[in-house]
């Protein structure tokens, strides 16, 4: 029976500490509500789109952690309840840059006309909302 080799604790490193926020993906950004720079609702967060290593790639010794590159929105509906996943042509991107803030919603830098994403919310608002008796002006 051999002895297992005792680790002294000078030889333990601790991890370094990462540049920048750290977020956890499932917890502050997916299904969040994304407002634009006014606070005008834009979409929301269907799934994140990371640098890094592609699929099923083995990542390098000492490669850089994987960074958000941009929010994803689309169709998703229908994969989340039969499953499979939308295909990447379908989903709207919107760039990390643009993001000004992550707490209960993410915040926008950018105004929401300016997004290929806010699309839906417009046409919701114009054909839906504003046929709502009320819907078509500001609240009190």
């Amino acid at each position: 029976m051999s002895k297992a080799k005792r680790v002294q604790p000078q030889e333990i490193h601790a991890a370094p500490y990462p540049a920048g926020k750290v977020l956890d993906a499932q917890l502050h950004l997916l299904d969040r509500q994304v407002l634009d720079v006014d606070g005008v609702p834009v979409t929301t967060v269907d799934d994140i789109e990371l640098s890094g290593p592609e699929p099923n790639e083995k990542i390098p010794k000492g490669a850089p952690a994987p960074q958000i590159t941009a929010l994803l929105t689309g169709p998703v509906l229908g994969t989340r309840i039969f499953g499979g996943r939308p295909p990447s042509s379908r989903l709207i991107r919107i760039p990390w840059k643009s993001v000004a803030g992550v707490d209960t919603v993410v915040t926008l830098g950018v105004r929401a006309d300016s997004l290929d994403a806010s699309w839906v919310e417009r046409w919701l608002r114009t054909h839906v909302i504003a046929r709502i008796p009320g819907g078509s002006h500001e609240p009190e």
